[in-house]
């Protein structure tokens, strides 16, 4: 199957490993991920009645575990500033990147096609706070790859 593309947008909040926790429960309870038991292509979770019920029954399958469930499931932490970034983390947007890639350190949702090709790597994710026209945070943009 391979590896697949993700991305979603949620309000800001300063603490990125909060938001990444609310994120995953709403993907899971929404069923918005690829469930590897039923291993059917193209179809959610969501499209499964007996879906897993909890994470840890999703990931006590051995074909989850596996092949992953495509989605911001497969991501654990937030990588902190001075950490290298290990499969299944998420790396913030530095502002020297954001610089380099988009020419401001203060993102909006006009740069996010510019700074999409920082998250290249297979089970690697990356977060970037996005800001208003005013400057201030309002939302954060996560994505990544994952599964196989």
């Amino acid at each position: 199957m391979g590896a697949s593309g993700w991305s979603y947008y949620v309000a800001y909040q300063p603490d990125l490993g909060t938001a990444l926790d609310e994120l995953q429960i709403r993907v899971f309870e929404e069923g918005d991920y690829w469930w590897a038991e039923p291993a059917e292509w193209g179809k959610s979770a969501k499209d499964f009645p007996n879906r897993p019920r909890t994470e840890e029954e999703l990931w006590s399958s051995e074909s989850v575990q596996e092949c992953g469930t495509h989605s911001i499931l497969d991501m654990h932490e937030i990588v902190q500033p001075g950490e290298k970034p290990d499969y299944g983390t998420v790396e913030p947007v530095s502002d020297a990147e954001a610089l380099r890639c988009a020419g401001v350190t203060r993102l909006t949702r006009a740069h996010v096609a510019q700074i999409d090709g920082l998250a290249a790597q297979r089970w690697f994710g990356r977060c970037a706070v996005l800001h208003d026209d005013a400057g201030k945070p309002s939302e954060i943009y996560f994505w990544g790859f994952s599964g196989d």
